[in-house]
C-alpha cells in the first residue's frame, strides 16, 4: 500500500465544501466495502496522494480479482488556479476553483459482466458560483433488455424522488454524452447524467447535495446485483475478443471526450488516478464488425441515442 503525507486542510472560506467533501470521503469507504463483499477475493489498495496547487486525493484501487479485472473508486478534494486557457475551455466562470468529487468505473474480467461508471462531485468558482454534477452510466458488453430495464429503473426511482422532471431530462443529457460521434454509437445503454446543477438556480445548496447523495448511494446495491447475476454465466474466446473490442470503444470515449479526464488533465491533477478509468486490456482490430445476425450484431444494434428503456417492449 502507497502512502503520502496527509492533504493540507482547505481554506475555511466555505463550511459547506468541508461538508460535502467529508461525506464524499466516507462514501468512498463504504462503496468499497460493498464492492469488495461482492468481489469476494481481491481488495482495493490505497494511494494517498497531494495536488500541486492545493488538497488532495485518495485512489482505491482493485486488480486481479475473480470478478473485477481492474476497478478503481477515487476521491479528490483539490483547489488553486488554473489557466485561463484552461477556464475557458473547461466553461469556468473564474479561474480559482475548488472541486470535491467520487469517480468509478468498474471493469469486470468476465464480458458477461458490464462496465459500470460512476461519478459525483461538487464544484465552487472563484466569483461564488457553486454547481453539483454527476451520473451513472452501464456499458455492457452483451446487452440483457431486461437488465438494461431494470437499472434505468433504479435511476428513475432515485430521479423521482427529488424531481419528476430529473429521469427523462438526465437520461437524454446521457445519451448525449456518452456518445462517441466518430462511431456513432452510445457508449452503452446509457443511464443518467447531470452537469452545473447550480445553487440558488436549479435548487437550494441542501436539495442539490441531498440528490447527490441519493445518486451515489444507489450505484452500489445496483451494480453489485448486476455482478451477482452475471458472473458465473458462461463465456468463450469469442466473447473475449467482442469484450476486448468494448474495452477499446470505452477507452476511445475517456481519452478524447471525458470531461472529468479533460478536467484532471488541465488543473494538473495526478494522472494515474485520472487514468484509473482505462480497462487493463483492450484490442484494436481493422475495420472489425460483427456478424450478422450474432449476439454481437444484437448488441451493437441497441448503441443508438434515443432508446426508451422504461416504455412497453413494442415502443423500443
Amino acid at each position: 500500500m502507497l502512502t503520502a503525507s496527509p492533504s493540507p486542510a482547505p481554506p475555511a472560506a466555505s463550511t459547506f465544501r468541508d461538508t460535502v467533501a467529508d461525506w464524499l470521503r466516507d462514501f468512498q469507504r463504504r462503496l468499497c466495502e460493498q464492492l469488495e463483499a461482492a468481489e469476494g477475493h481481491a481488495t482495493f489498495q490505497q494511494d494517498a496522494w497531494t495536488h500541486g496547487s492545493g488538497g488532495g486525493g485518495l485512489s482505491r484501487v482493485i486488480q486481479g480479482g475473480r470478478v473485477l479485472e481492474k476497478g478503481g473508486v477515487n476521491f479528490s478534494a483539490v483547489w488553486g488556479e488554473m489557466s485561463e486557457q484552461a477556464a475557458r475551455v473547461l466553461l469556468m466562470p473564474n479561474a480559482n476553483y475548488f472541486a470535491t468529487g467520487v469517480s468509478v468505473v468498474q471493469h469486470p474480467r468476465s464480458p458477461r459482466v458490464p462496465i459500470a461508471h460512476m461519478n459525483v462531485r461538487y464544484f465552487e468558482a472563484g466569483n461564488g458560483e457553486a454547481w453539483f454534477g454527476g451520473g451513472i452510466d452501464l456499458t455492457p458488453i452483451y446487452v440483457d433488455e431486461s437488465q438494461a430495464r431494470w437499472f434505468h429503473q433504479q435511476l428513475k426511482d432515485v430521479c423521482d424522488a427529488h424531481n419528476p422532471a430529473y429521469y427523462a431530462r438526465f437520461r437524454q443529457w446521457a445519451d448525449d454524452y456518452f456518445y462517441l460521434p466518430h462511431r456513432q454509437e452510445t457508449r452503452g445503454v446509457g443511464g443518467i447524467f447531470f452537469d452545473r446543477l447550480t445553487v440558488g438556480k436549479d435548487g437550494s445548496r441542501e436539495e442539490l447535495f441531498a440528490f447527490m447523495q441519493a445518486v451515489g448511494n444507489v450505484f452500489g446495491p445496483t451494480y453489485t446485483a448486476l455482478m451477482h447475476q452475471n458472473r458465473d454465466l458462461p463465456y468463450g474466446e469469442r466473447e473475449v475478443q467482442w469484450h476486448m473490442l468494448r474495452r477499446a470503444r470505452y477507452a476511445e470515449f475517456n481519452l478524447a471526450f471525458d470531461r472529468g479526464t479533460r478536467f484532471g488533465l488541465e488543473t494538473g491533477g495526478r494522472t494515474e488516478s485520472i487514468l484509473m478509468s482505462l480497462p487493463p486490456r483492450c484490442e484494436w482490430h481493422y475495420d472489425q464488425r460483427p456478424e450478422p445476425n450474432s449476439a454481437e450484431a444484437a448488441t451493437q444494434a441497441w448503441l443508438r441515442k434515443g432508446v426508451q428503456w422504461l416504455a412497453t417492449p413494442d415502443a423500443l
